[in-house]
């Protein structure tokens, strides 16, 4: 088995200052070596009625799925799933092995 993808969609609550939000996310996965990438993003382009309300997504990849396993429950995620958890609104997550039909281009 491949690379492991990580996928969260989210929208927030009402009044979340999402900078802190991104700026702990990107804290915790530099402080964490089993994550091997980090992306995320806000929605800017997607009609209402598709995005159903969610804003944000945030996706993380793994070298193998043990190494997944072992996030969930390190120290640094488990502390700040909670600051993460209490700012959410809905939440969509996917963990997946990673198929590549187009890898990216070498610069």
């Amino acid at each position: 088995m491949g690379e492991i993808k990580h996928l969260v969609v989210v929208k927030f609550k009402e009044g979340v200052v999402v900078e802190d939000i991104v700026k702990g996310m990107e804290k915790l996965v530099s402080e964490v070596d089993l994550v091997k990438s980090f992306e995320w993003g806000q929605d800017s382009e997607g009609p209402e009625m598709l995005t159903q309300g969610f804003t944000h997504s945030f996706s993380m990849t793994f070298d193998k799925k043990e190494d997944h396993v072992a996030f969930q429950s390190h120290p640094n995620h488990v502390e700040y799933s909670a600051t993460f958890s209490a700012a959410i609104e809905k939440i969509v997550v996917l963990c997946f092995p990673s198929v590549c039909v187009k890898p990216s281009a070498s610069a």
